[in-house]
């Protein structure tokens, strides 16, 4: 969602642009810009989640965000539950994480729990598991909290993959063998 409002202002302080919007009417204006963005600059309204953290066995819920603002506690402990659970420490997750994973379940229509595999992760912890596999990013997006890989037991695996790439808001890994897909806040790109 993010994004999409940088391009949008970026649209409407592009010098070269600058006489073309000036000319156009307001209603004019509003059909030019995706209805994705239009509805991120929503003030109204509530986004919450629920987590069940398949390696502590703790489970979250809670709204995060609400009339255009985020809640400072439901982040905490989302961030929390999502903690390098073999280190025992948390770390403060982006919000465009939450983000994410909110439109993520409004395109597959649900509002299930999320299972959470891994959400942040200590260099500790990333080193050792790049050292065990070769599918472990040495500077992972898990280390800045800008990273989460999920399951949602109700939704096939690939359905979560679909409506995750039809987002365009991250990274997206597809992994069927063990199970998950990462989600991530960094550029748009898929493996």
């Amino acid at each position: 969602m993010v994004v999409n409002e940088v391009v949008i202002q970026m649209s409407f302080t592009c010098p070269s642009r600058r006489q073309l919007l000036l000319g156009l009417s307001g209603a004019a204006m509003c059909s030019l810009l995706p209805s994705q963005a239009m509805a991120s600059r929503s003030t109204t309204g509530a986004r919450s989640l629920k987590f069940y953290n398949r390696h502590t066995g703790e489970r979250g819920a809670g709204t995060y965000w609400l009339d255009g603002h985020y809640q400072g506690e439901a982040l905490k402990d989302f961030s929390h539950i999502l903690r390098d659970h073999r280190q025992n420490l948390a770390a403060p997750m982006d919000k465009r994480l939450f983000d994410i994973l909110f439109q993520l379940q409004q395109n597959l229509n649900i509002e299930e729990e999320i299972h959470v595999i891994s959400g942040y992760r200590s260099p500790k912890t990333n080193n050792m598991l790049a050292a065990k596999s070769g599918g472990v990013a040495k500077k992972s997006y898990h280390m800045r909290g800008m990273a989460i890989d999920i399951a949602i037991p109700s939704v096939k695996l690939s359905s979560i993959k679909s409506a995750a790439l039809d987002l365009q808001l991250g990274g997206v890994g597809y992994y069927p063998k063990s199970g998950f897909i990462h989600l991530d806040c960094g550029p748009v790109r898929s493996w």
